[in-house]
């Protein structure tokens, strides 16, 4: 199912739900770039787990209104989903980008959260050693994340906007479903790229255009992702899982050896056959039960 809330502060938040209806509720918080579609391939395995899959957009993605928003502010928006929703509880299931929202979740609402899943996630970026989140950096690379770390929200999301102007144009988003899908599968790796492809032509082309058809919430997500983060994953008090590919050029496991480090009792998985894109979709089933 596809909707619009209107949020306290009277903004839109777009969601889908899937799964089962009757099912202990799960919000997906879904990467960068990615929309409520990442949900979609969960719905099946969903219905098996007695799960219901609840993935809300992030401001400035697809209908959802844009927002000066931080981790701990999209935390209170799955709040405020829930609460119009009619759900007490609920378990929080992060992918990529979407990792430190869904710990954030469970920092903000400890009364709340039943338990966190995150796949592939960066940790707290500038406290890694070394302080980024994938390996095989270029020399300028790292002086850009660097850099991003240290600079105002604002004024980082102008700094990457040529950068992403630029990837957008190449995926030419105006053109036909298949033409889209092929471009974007085409900048992904080799594991990646296997698991796109799986998706039907339309509904990948869809996911690719209400990611990044408009700017802000990508550029958002990106400029908060590489700072410091306003809470601390040492506060997460449910059960915690962690899933990363050993072969992820995302998310090197590093991250998850830091979260491991920090979150009590958390379980830290490698999944030895895996990139970034398949911590989740060669896992929903197993994912799901964890919660």
């Amino acid at each position: 199912m596809d909707d619009l809330l209107r949020l306290p502060d009277g903004r839109r938040a777009q969601y889908w739900s899937g799964g089962d209806p009757d099912g202990s509720v799960v919000f997906f918080l879904h990467g960068c770039p990615d929309t409520r579609h990442a949900a979609y391939a969960g719905e099946a395995a969903a219905r098996r787990t007695g799960v219901r899959l609840v993935a809300v957009n992030r401001p400035g993605y697809g209908l959802s209104d844009e927002a000066a928003s931080d981790h701990l502010s999209v935390a209170g928006d799955v709040a405020a989903v829930a609460d119009l929703l009619g759900v007490a509880r609920y378990g929080v299931l992060g992918m990529s980008l979407g990792g430190p929202y869904a710990l954030a979740c469970a920092v903000r609402d400890p009364s709340r959260v039943t338990a966190v899943q995150v796949v592939a996630s960066p940790g707290e970026v500038p406290a890694l050693v070394p302080p980024y989140h994938r390996d095989g950096l270029s020399v300028e690379q790292q002086e850009f994340y660097e850099l991003l770390a240290r600079t105002p929200v604002e004024e980082a999301i102008e700094l990457m906007r040529p950068e992403f102007e630029t990837y957008v144009g190449k995926l030419a988003l105006d053109s036909d479903d298949e033409e889209v899908a092929r471009r974007f599968v085409a900048g992904l790796d080799a594991l990646d790229a296997e698991v796109a492809a799986r998706q039907p032509v339309a509904e990948l082309a869809a996911s690719i255009r209400e990611a990044l058809t408009t700017s802000s919430g990508y550029l958002r997500d990106a400029a908060i992702a590489f700072r410091p983060w306003l809470f601390r994953p040492e506060k997460i008090n449910c059960p915690t899982t962690l899933w990363y590919g050993e072969h992820d050029t995302n998310a090197s496991i590093r991250n998850g050896e830091w979260l491991a480090g920090r979150i009590p009792g958390a379980e830290l998985l490698r999944r030895p056959g895996d990139g970034h894109l398949g911590s989740l979709h060669n896992h929903w089933d197993e994912i799901l039960r964890g919660f």
